[in-house]
């Protein structure tokens, strides 16, 4: 499709007159109209469309478009009504009272685009930015970021259940692109046994039997995988996308042993970021977090949070399920400068903070990462008594450690643990830690001798100074600020689907996180140009009433 960018769009009188009859004191379409109407165009959009072809629906409608259906949770179809036959929707975006609209399909059409062409973010920043113009958003404030779990548009399954479902979808995707060479090549009860769908119900209970029946799926697997993968069929159909992830599955699940193919045990299974869950959407992983488990995504919100002023969602990351929150620390901090909106303050909780984070972080974006630091494990800070590694006076000139008692260190070895940090293992000597009379309060070991582990220089010290000040008034301060991200995650997913995937594929899922926290953003502009005071938090009926003078 083609496009032929049009730099302004006009209300049309009629449209304008019956409108603002019917919003005299306006509302989100009009809000939007006047105040944010020029943050899109044509233009921003051409990227996606050919210079030649059947002219396209204007971009710059379907973005606004987009950005209503997300803040009514509408579906496409629904979207494509509300163009139609709302009049403030046609006060936005600028059509005449009597325009029928287009196919809910466009709507679809334009998502992909902006997912293939890796504009997911375009709406989003382009918002932001016309925010910073008008002062909405400032950069080196206070912002704060938490995440939450992400339910994929497909069905959680069993590993036997994802495995006779991988060969069904490879067979089907066969049946379309090669009828005829997949009548010649399957198995007469295929036909019965991949007709329906998977249903753990409908397979054995016992161990001993879901494993045969594993083998079974194993079997009829490698026998389609060695016809495709065979010199005399086409080469094409080994670059059907079913077909490869039946091959991914196959080696990820079973093993060959001898001439027969068997079922990998659950701990033989690969790491679950990596393990397909479900053929139908590859990205979607297995994740457990306390008690939540799920199959999906995570998502990670950050926002500005200056008490009084408009609090602004500045970013959006979608990830896989198992990645942790701090590994995401680093992408959220480039996007934030990409934007020019790197916070001064970042108020976390721990998962996105170590470190190794606290002093990259401040090294490269002058940002102080502020949030509790993980707990000493160490039996000596658990008890509260004994010589715990804080207690030890460390040169790091000398490359020394001394013990409380006077003690020096015998050996200082930098290494890597098993996490792949780099740290520093430090031992003392035996003969002076035998007849040491604190002995038994500084270390459990039997071999009579005290060894520590620290964390090189720079990340020793700012970990330090970051235990030290979280016991102050000023830190309690600043860190009850982050609960309220909270508050923007409850709102995301009670009021907008946040928690559940409307689309399959992270690229898809990601967009929709974007479109989600731009309408969030848009509503938020609403109210406060219009006067609505933030909404405080939610105290219960028994609280109000056995305390009211603090609610």
């Amino acid at each position: 499709m083609s496009l032929k960018p049009q730099a302004l769009y006009v209300v049309p009188p009629e449209t304008s007159r019956v409108a603002l009859a019917v919003f005299p004191k306006g509302n989100l379409c009009i809000t939007i109209s006047h105040t944010l109407g020029t943050v899109l165009s044509d233009e921003a959009f051409s990227e996606l469309f050919q210079i030649k072809g059947q002219p396209a629906v204007s971009p710059w409608r379907l973005a606004l478009v987009t950005i209503l259906q997300f803040v009514e949770g509408l579906t496409d179809r629904q979207a494509a009504d509300a163009v139609r036959s709302r009049i403030d929707w046609k006060y936005l975006l600028c059509l005449e009272l009597t325009d029928v609209g287009f196919d809910h399909t466009v709507l679809s059409e334009f998502r992909t685009r902006l997912v293939s062409a890796n504009k997911e973010r375009l709406v989003f920043e382009r918002l932001l930015a016309l925010c910073d113009e008008k002062g909405w958003v400032k950069a080196r404030g206070r912002q704060r970021t938490d995440s939450t779990h992400v339910l994929s548009a497909i069905r959680a399954v069993t590993r036997l259940e994802c495995a006779g479902e991988t060969l069904r979808a490879a067979l089907n995707a066969l049946a379309v692109a090669a009828p005829e060479w997949i009548v010649a090549h399957s198995q007469p009860e295929w036909v019965e046994r991949y007709s329906e769908r998977m249903e753990d119900y409908h397979l054995p209970k016992s161990e001993s039997k879901r494993i045969a029946q594993a083998e079974v799926y194993g079997r009829d697997g490698l026998l389609l995988l060695d016809a495709i993968f065979d010199e005399a069929s086409p080469d094409w159909l080994r670059h059907i996308p079913a077909v490869e992830v039946l091959r991914i599955v196959w080696i990820q699940q079973y093993y060959c042993e001898g001439d027969k193919i068997r079922w990998r045990k659950q701990a033989d299974a690969p790491p679950a970021s990596i393990m397909i869950s479900s053929p139908y959407d590859c990205d979607a992983h297995y994740s457990k977090k306390k008690t939540t488990s799920w199959v999906g995504y995570k998502v990670h919100i950050s926002e500005t949070c200056e008490p009084g002023e408009l609090h602004l969602i500045t970013n959006v990351e979608t990830t896989a399920a198992p990645v942790a929150d701090g590994n995401t620390t680093e992408a959220i901090h480039q996007s934030l400068e990409r934007n020019n909106l790197l916070p001064d303050k970042h108020i976390v909780d721990t998962g996105y903070l170590d470190a190794e984070l606290i002093v990259t972080t401040d090294e490269q974006y002058q940002i102080d990462l502020l949030g509790p630091t993980r707990n000493n494990l160490h039996w000596q800070a658990k008890a509260e008594s004994g010589f715990a590694a804080d207690n030890f006076t460390v040169d790091w000139q000398e490359k020394k450690v001394v013990c409380p008692n006077g003690k020096e260190s015998a050996s200082w070895t930098p290494a890597i643990d098993s996490r792949n940090n780099e740290v520093i293992k430090i031992k003392f000597a035996p003969a002076d830690c035998s007849v040491c009379p604190s002995l038994q309060l500084c270390t459990r070991s039997k071999r009579s001798r005290r060894s520590i582990t620290l964390r090189p220089e720079a990340q020793y010290k700012a970990l330090q100074k970051a235990r030290q000040r979280e016991p102050t008034a000023d830190y309690r301060a600043d860190y009850a600020l982050r609960a309220g991200v909270e508050g923007t995650i409850s709102e995301g997913v009670r009021a907008h689907g946040l928690r559940h995937a409307r689309y399959r594929g992270l690229a898809k899922t990601h967009l929709q996180h974007l479109m989600t926290a731009t309408a969030i953003n848009c509503k938020r502009i609403h109210n406060w140009l219009s006067g609505v005071p933030q909404a405080a938090t939610r105290t219960s009926q028994f609280v109000r009433l056995m305390k009211p003078s603090t609610c």
